[in-house]
């Protein structure tokens, strides 16, 4: 039996990783206290791993041992730890977010559910969408369309995701623009302080910057930006590629930049708390990942007017005008990136317009219109 007041206004967040909550889930729980709601987060501690990062802003954190892998032998775990939660409190909300979290706290809170407790799932790109390979469809599609009939409202960020929710999946379902950029952190800055920053952080002022951020892995596709760089370097040596995040690829990726002479070129620059100073001193910010939700690393540098080089996929496209705000270039395409490098170093004056459209282009995703949306779902206007 559930204990507890179902009158009270507590809410539970759940992801897989504690520093998802902490990027993408501080707005929310703001919004949340602020209408008096007491927050409570149910993630696996990573945050060792991230710099130090921290999570603050709930009333209560636990520790869940989430794994990513549907076989990991944790989740088991996690699942039982997530119906005593539930247990112990009765929550009026339960939001949970990412895949394996998502199918885990959708799974724990049947109970809860028939008991009036309201559950909503924000997707942050399913894994099955247009021209996504079949087994994804396989194996990630039956298991979202069946977890709907246990999902109060579906939370989409991409209008791609939303369509084909509506369509096909029982459940309420929303669009919001991301999860919000804070316009206290990123926005641009006076070429003089730019400068400022540029010395304070150890390059010279006439280096030309390109910042690459996200975790280290395959699907985001660093390896492609670095040799990018690599044909660049053959036409124009000064250039600095920065790449921002830690993960599984790290060591092959400073293998391939030590096999490309890019010792001087490629900085790895770790996990960062203070991305916005990196986003301001670049001069292009660029992503080649295979797969993406909503690039929050693209909305951040269109707000500081950074033109952006973008691969091809769901998310970048609902982001970049091709030729307006930046460029989209397939994934492998090489020369498709180096090109469009080289095209943006030589001529600042398309790059400085490209900036211009991309911040106008971005004001929907600012974090006050995010929450503002979240008011409406959460049903407090």
């Amino acid at each position: 039996m559930i204990k507890g007041d179902l009158h009270l206004k507590k809410v539970l967040i759940t992801a897989t990783v504690q520093s998802h909550i902490v990027q993408f889930h501080v707005p929310l729980i703001d919004m949340l206290h602020k209408h008096g709601y007491e927050v409570h987060a149910a993630a696996r501690n990573n945050l060792a791993e991230k710099n130090g990062l921290k999570l603050e802003s709930p009333d209560r954190v636990y520790d869940i041992p989430f794994d990513r892998s549907p076989f990991g032998r944790n989740n088991i775990i996690a699942y039982i730890r997530l119906k005593k939660i539930m247990g112990d409190n009765m929550y009026s909300i339960i939001h949970c977010n990412t895949p394996m979290a998502g199918v885990l706290t959708r799974l724990a809170a049947r109970k809860a559910r028939k008991a009036g407790t309201k559950v909503f799932y924000t997707a942050h790109g399913f894994h099955f969408y247009k021209g996504a390979p079949f087994k994804n469809w396989l194996l990630y599609y039956p298991v979202e369309k069946w977890l709907a009939w246990h999902t109060d409202r579906i939370i989409t960020i991409t209008k791609e995701d939303f369509e084909m929710a509506s369509a096909r999946l029982r459940s309420q379902v929303f669009r919001i623009h991301g999860v919000g950029v804070s316009p206290e952190r990123f926005f641009p800055v006076p070429a003089e302080e730019m400068i400022e920053i540029k010395k304070k952080l150890g390059y010279s002022e006439d280096s030309f910057l390109l910042l690459c951020t996200g975790e280290l892995n395959r699907n985001k596709n660093q390896s492609a930006v670095i040799k990018a760089v690599a044909e660049v370097v053959k036409t124009d040596s000064n250039i600095k590629l920065l790449l921002a995040g830690n993960g599984p690829m790290e060591k092959e990726l400073k293998k391939l930049a030590k096999t490309l002479n890019l010792d001087k070129n490629v900085i790895f620059l770790g996990y960062r708390t203070d991305l916005e100073k990196f986003v301001n001193i670049s001069d292009i910010v660029i992503s080649a990942s295979f797969r993406e939700g909503l690039g929050l690393n693209i909305i951040e540098a269109m707000l500081c007017a950074k033109p952006v080089i973008a691969s091809i996929n769901r998310g970048h496209k609902e982001l970049v005008r091709d030729g307006i705000t930046g460029y989209l270039i397939f994934p492998r395409d090489i020369r498709g990136f180096a090109g469009s490098i080289l095209n943006l170093k030589q001529d600042r004056n398309l790059a400085k317009e490209m900036g211009k459209a991309g911040k106008n282009t971005a004001q929907p995703f600012l974090s006050g219109n995010v929450t503002g949306e979240l008011r409406k779902i959460y049903d407090m206007e």
